[in-house]
């Protein structure tokens, strides 16, 4: 996990094709799963846009004119209300007491959920339960759905399950996720071993850098950058010291710094967690949230004519697929089930009555 390879920027055109690949640049995280920031702000403004654009129309379809005074979410809106969720995910796992790999899990769920949809057609306290559940089955760290709905107030099994595969869909049924938190202990692992040069460390060092990465967890930081970068920025912030010291152990350098690629790096994922890795106020959430109840998609508000319209359409469709599957049903059943009795005569293969003698005559 504490591969100094990770700490290299990817512009490594003139690499050479042989080298053995490592194993996190072999993982679906490696090759789907990472952005620039621009990517990111395109991707969020992109889908909002969209999500507005129907939102609006289906307004309009219910009633003429109703669209007009709506203030619809802007995508920088949508990302404060998840990050709020996100906190949300810490405060459920500390109730359940999971693992710190179910938590970054789910995290990491729900971000690139929202990199497929919105909050305006799915609110993130479902997307959250959802998320969560998920990640107990795939760290394999499972509890049952009723323990686990039996300690969250106001909350159903449905709560959970039906966003169980739209939730797997929009991750493309990729569930292994490489977290920092790990490429943190194997970096701590390897300073263990490191008494000549940096000394023996006490625990704080660690639990301090954790709380960095756990940090990084609200931010987009894993989704720019690899889960190496982000511990060892976590443990610059701790101690620059013992960071490049280990830095330069790993790489086999003298070097008084990291080297400037490697430097801009953590700098810049160091200034990420400092600056946006907090809960956001509670107070602007609110405001978001109340927003969005105004223009959530009617589709997915039950009740509604939008929502009524789209499940009677999907109770037609599924009527006219029972009715073909059972008219092609009766059809294949029709008739003698052995098959049609053969008619007409056709020459044996062997004819028994022919006697080889007769060739012998003349």
């Amino acid at each position: 996990m504490s591969n100094i390879s990770h700490l290299i920027t990817d512009a490594t055109s003139s690499e050479d094709s042989s080298r053995k690949i490592p194993l996190y640049e072999a993982s679906t995280q490696f090759k789907h799963w990472r952005y620039s920031l621009q990517q990111l702000a395109h991707i969020r403004t992109s889908l909002n846009k969209a999500a507005v654009a129907v939102i609006r129309n289906k307004f309009e379809i219910d009633e003429l004119g109703s669209s007009t005074h709506v203030q619809f979410l802007v995508a920088e809106e949508e990302q404060l209300l998840v990050k709020l969720y996100l906190t949300k995910i810490t405060q459920l796992c500390g109730l359940f007491h999971f693992p710190e790999e179910v938590e970054a899990t789910a995290v990491s769920y729900m971000k690139r959920f929202y990199l497929k949809n919105t909050v305006m057609d799915w609110h993130p306290k479902n997307v959250m339960l959802t998320a969560l559940f998920l990640a107990t089955k795939t760290t394999n760290n499972p509890i049952s759905l009723e323990t686990y709905i039996s300690r969250i107030p106001k909350t159903t099994p449905n709560d959970v399950l039906d966003l169980e595969f739209l939730v797997a869909q929009s991750l493309n049924f990729e569930f292994t996720v490489w977290h920092a938190h790990r490429a943190l202990w194997g970096i701590w692992l390897d300073i263990q071993n490191l008494t000549d040069t940096i000394g023996p460390l006490p625990p704080t060092v660690y639990d301090s850098a954790l709380s960095h990465v756990r940090s990084s967890r609200l931010t987009d930081a894993e989704l720019i950058y690899t889960p190496s970068q982000i511990a060892l920025a976590a443990m610059y912030l701790v101690s620059p010291d013992v960071a490049l010291k280990w830095s330069h152990w790993k790489m086999g350098t003298t070097s008084q710094g990291l080297g400037t690629d490697v430097q801009l790096i953590i700098e810049t994922v160091v200034g990420i967690i400092t600056k946006e890795g907090h809960a956001p106020v509670v107070e602007s959430v609110r405001e978001v949230d109340r927003r969005l109840k105004l223009c959530k998609n009617p589709e997915k508000v039950p009740g509604t004519k939008a929502y009524l319209a789209k499940k009677a359409h999907e109770e037609r469709k599924a009527e006219e697929k029972r009715i073909k599957k059972a008219t092609e049903v009766e059809k294949a059943t029709q008739g003698d089930p052995f098959g049609q009795e053969f008619s007409g005569s056709r020459s044996a293969l062997v004819d028994y009555d022919d006697d080889d003698d007769d060739d012998d005559e003349e």
